[in-house]
């Protein structure tokens, strides 16, 4: 009996020792919500084109974001947003004697849906804090197509008036082939930007993109020359003459735009996202 209980002692402690060598912990399998965040941006919008060629930031207006982002993997993430905001431009701020002279001006609202990626310089784990080697930030490149809403608008007497259906170029009447443009256009977001996480569930971003859109009406501003006012007039109503040419000397063979290079808008802004999920606690020994 006593060799009975002295053998399996025996096993016993051995078996313990051997369990010894191992610890049971949790942890975190990721999910889809866990690799999903949600977040706000807020910014400046502001547009180049023939009423402004090259100044960064002339007349920006405030603007804001909404996004989704989905975390791929360690260095790219999707990421969806809708932005809104407006842009404008007015020929009497400008220094160029022959800007100065045309006298135009227009206000847009901008509303833009996008999509594409997000790539990181370095490899990035958000919501993984415990280790020294987790990097907390990263600088990254993003990349969308998109679609937005643009409708170009100026002041006659007072009033707003909507540029577009009025064919200030003579789109829609005898002096031209096309028709008016459409309001919706298609951009494509370029950026650059920089991220850091604040705990493992926050995470904040700034990044600005200059969006290359596909149109040279965003300013309703293309064609190097005026059109005909008598016909215009006739074709589309007197303000369509008007609006058409508002140069200060009246010339009708003065320089009107630059049909040879399209609008661009640009957006830089701040974002804070959260996480949507913590992940699954798995079982683990080690």
């Amino acid at each position: 009996m006593a060799r009975w209980f002295l053998g399996t002692g025996f096993r016993f402690l051995v078996l313990f020792l051997f369990m010894g060598q191992f610890r049971a912990t949790f942890s975190q399998q990721a999910t889809f919500l866990s690799q999903s965040e949600l977040g706000i941006s807020l910014g400046q919008m502001y547009y180049i084109g023939d009423l402004n060629p090259y100044k960064p930031f002339y007349r920006s207006q405030w603007a804001f974001s909404l996004m989704y982002r989905y975390n791929v993997f360690t260095r790219m993430s999707l990421r969806f947003n809708y932005t809104q905001g407006s842009v404008e431009a007015f020929d009497q701020d400008s220094k160029n004697p022959l800007r100065v002279n045309r006298n135009l001006n227009f206000h847009s609202n901008i509303k833009e849906l996008a999509g594409g990626i997000e790539f990181y310089y370095a490899n990035f784990y958000f919501g993984r804090t415990n280790s020294k080697k987790d990097i907390q930030g990263t600088c990254y490149l993003l990349a969308q197509l998109g679609v937005f809403y643009m409708n170009p608008t100026t002041t006659l007497n007072g009033e707003t008036v909507e540029l577009r259906p009025l064919g200030t170029e003579g789109q829609g009447t005898p002096l031209s082939k096309k028709g008016t443009y459409s309001n919706f256009q298609l951009c494509v977001p370029l950026g650059v930007g920089a991220k850091a996480q604040l705990g493992k569930n926050v995470m904040v971003n700034v990044d600005l993109a200059i969006r290359k859109t596909f149109t040279d009406y965003l300013d309703d501003v293309k064609s190097a020359t005026y059109a005909d006012p008598t016909v215009l007039a006739t074709a589309s109503g007197e303000n369509a003459a008007l609006l058409s040419n508002r140069s200060i000397d009246g010339d009708r063979h003065g320089y009107r735009g630059n049909p040879t290079t399209k609008d661009w808008y640009v957006y830089a802004g701040a974002t804070v996202s959260f996480r949507l999920g913590r992940g699954r606690k798995c079982f683990q020994l080690r």
